[in-house]
């Protein structure tokens, strides 16, 4: 699949086109998908086994502000996917990760490297901000 030919759909997937009866057909093969939902298993193996540097959002679907900052988030999932492993964490889904994390407030971003955070952002307000914390970080 060409990434620059997919659509996103509402639960996730990425697909490339839709048939005539609108059903929504996965790309097959590598996968070209940018930002990861994770799991509990996914979040760990990320953040213990990348060689990459790892930048997780802690976010719920209530949060306004998480809604609002996602856009920015998923292209900083696609400009980063060359340095990063980008994912996003449902503090309702994987409240144990989040409680690991001691996390007090979402959006609530946070950079690892070698499975240890390096640093962390609560709230960025802008793409801008987001950049900026992963370059100084990187």
């Amino acid at each position: 699949c060409d990434f620059n030919t997919k659509k996103r759909y509402k639960n996730g997937y990425t697909i490339k086109k839709e048939n005539r009866r609108n059903v929504y057909i996965e790309c097959k093969g590598e996968s070209n998908m940018k930002e990861l939902n994770m799991n509990l298993e996914r979040y760990e193996k990320s953040i213990h086994e990348s060689e990459k540097p790892v930048l997780v959002e802690f976010w719920a679907p209530w949060c306004v502000y998480c809604r609002r900052i996602a856009p920015a988030y998923d292209k900083i999932a696609e400009q980063y996917a060359e340095k990063l492993v980008v994912g996003k964490i449902n503090v309702d889904e994987v409240p144990e990760a989040a409680q690991k994390e001691k996390i007090e407030a979402i959006p609530a971003l946070l950079l690892y490297k070698g499975g240890e955070v390096v640093d962390s952002i609560v709230a960025p307000d802008s793409k801008a901000k987001i950049e900026e914390f992963i370059e100084k970080n990187l």
